[in-house]
């Protein structure tokens, strides 16, 4: 299966589980893999034929600019979700990394992949 990707999202938001990261947006880097047929499109040099990930790339945005998630695994699952909601859109793979959140660590980051059913 061909990918397409959005890699290195950075964006801010309030994410998280204490008071503090409840108050002030914190940092998030978003990549979204995702996994499509895209034979046709590499033929055609038709927008139609392919992913367009300036769409989900606008999807993602306006989810997470008004978003309040806990956790990052539950932002994780939304993108997921509007990644899937392409129909050429097979598999996607999404991970999330929250720079700061540990001491002495780059990031703390979750992955999760999901398939079309």
């Amino acid at each position: 299966m061909d990918k397409i990707f959005i890699r290195d999202l950075a964006l801010r938001c309030i994410i998280g589980i204490f008071p503090e990261e409840r108050r002030e947006k914190q940092d998030i880097v978003i990549n979204v893999e995702m996994h499509a047929d895209l034979r046709k499109a590499g033929r055609s040099d038709d927008l139609n034929d392919t992913v367009d990930y300036k769409s989900i790339k606008k999807a993602i945005l306006k989810l997470v600019e008004s978003s309040g998630f806990q956790l990052i695994e539950s932002l994780a699952e939304r993108i997921a979700d509007i990644a899937l909601a392409n129909a050429k859109v097979q598999q996607v793979v999404v991970t999330i990394d929250k720079p700061g959140a540990l001491r002495f660590a780059k990031a703390s980051a979750v992955e999760i992949t999901r398939t079309r059913p």
